[in-house]
């Protein structure tokens, strides 16, 4: 069982199941394929585009409980 935390790096998660993308796109987070997403971790994203990374955190994890 995958457990996503907020120091993680965007990449890494995509890295997990690419079918996270449109959870991260449904946070607002849309840089996935941008410099950042294989360098910034879902916490310092987060806090740049002002998306709450406890809920983010929350929904990916509860999509890998159900994998």
């Amino acid at each position: 069982m995958a457990k996503v935390n907020e120091d993680m790096i965007i990449s890494e998660v995509l890295s997990m199941d690419n079918n996270t993308a449109p959870i991260l796109f449904s946070h607002g987070l849309h840089c996935l394929g941008c410099a950042h997403a294989t360098s910034e971790s879902l916490k310092d994203a987060c806090a740049v585009h002002g998306i709450d990374v406890n809920e983010l955190v929350k929904d990916l994890n509860e999509y890998f409980d159900k994998q």
